[in-house]
């Protein structure tokens, strides 16, 4: 049984931006007095894990916070994280070019590339799905969304949802377990569907999950997230450059998302110049590497999605 209805999130984000600095205060006190003070910040130094550590900090400032160090983030970003008190840096047991090579490439969605995955293995849900049906065979207006993507099945290259597992996860969940730290995340239930249901399902503080987290700036904007920035003018990475207003929307001139560089989730979906075009320029060294060494070029090609500026 789920604790919120999609009614309430949207009530919930529309909220103004003092009340639910409340709310996530108080979701933060309930989370660190409920493990008394065992918790920890899962920090990407991006601006909404900058965000989420400063609340925290402003209650706890002993709190730390834990980097996890893929090699796939922009050089700015790992500088920033450097830079920011009491951070702990945790590496992935394996680099990304196994990752791709043992699991394949994330193109598209985690959702289209976990089921391309296993349907080419064979697996008889995931092939159902692509199909736009359910694991019985019946009709799936859920899954109908998966039919534009079935061509995937006979890329020439490898495809998965792996990487974030593999790369981030894994590390922090060792982390989790060597320390009984219980993890604050920066995640918000606008970033993708499986992050909206899971809020949905367990709320800000998911006390019950195996492994429990909290969520507390889940009913969060990415405008909110902007806001608090330019209101309380703490710094944050030079990766985004400066938030300005543009057509009554914040914005920043500089880069508008900053998960690993070589990621090609959500690629598809984005207007040019797209973060790989913007790459090519700014970071010309890791764009070469990522295109022509790790191959994501031919990916990008067999999908139609441009990377050159």
């Amino acid at each position: 049984m789920s604790v919120y209805t999609r009614e309430d999130l949207k009530v919930m984000q529309a909220w103004p931006l003092e009340r639910k600095i409340q709310v996530t205060q108080a979701k933060i006190l309930e989370w660190y007095y409920h493990y008394g003070g065992k918790v920890a910040v899962s920090y990407s130094a991006g601006k909404d894990s900058t965000v989420l550590l400063d609340l925290v900090r402003r209650a706890f400032p002993e709190v730390p916070a834990v980097f996890v160090d893929t090699g796939l983030e922009y050089p700015e970003i790992r500088d920033f994280a450097r830079a920011t008190p009491n951070v702990t840096f945790l590496r992935p047991e394996i680099p990304f070019t196994h990752v791709i090579g043992e699991y394949g490439y994330p193109i598209i969605s985690k959702e289209v590339a976990h089921r391309l995955y296993y349907a080419r293995r064979g697996s008889a849900w995931a092939v159902q799905h692509m199909r736009g049906l359910d694991k019985n065979g019946r009709y799936s207006f859920f899954n109908q969304r998966f039919i534009k993507w079935r061509f995937l099945l006979e890329a020439p290259f490898p495809i998965s949802a792996r990487c974030c597992d593999v790369m981030k996860k894994k590390p922090f969940h060792r982390y989790v377990r060597e320390t009984g730290n219980k993890t604050i995340t920066g995640t918000m239930a606008c970033e993708s569907v499986l992050r909206q249901n899971t809020y949905l399902k367990y709320g800000c503080n998911a006390f019950s999950k195996k492994e429990p987290t909290s969520q507390p700036m889940s009913f969060w904007l990415e405008q909110d997230v902007l806001r608090y920035l330019q209101m309380t003018r703490i710094p944050y990475s030079p990766i985004y450059g400066d938030i300005v207003e543009e057509s009554g929307k914040l914005v920043t001139t500089g880069a508008h998302r900053t998960g690993c560089m070589f990621c090609m989730f959500g690629l598809h979906l984005e207007k040019q110049p797209n973060r790989f075009q913007r790459m090519a320029l700014t970071h010309p060294k890791q764009h070469n590497f990522c295109v022509n060494k790790l191959g994501c070029g031919k990916v990008l090609d067999y999908i139609g999605v441009p990377y050159m500026p």
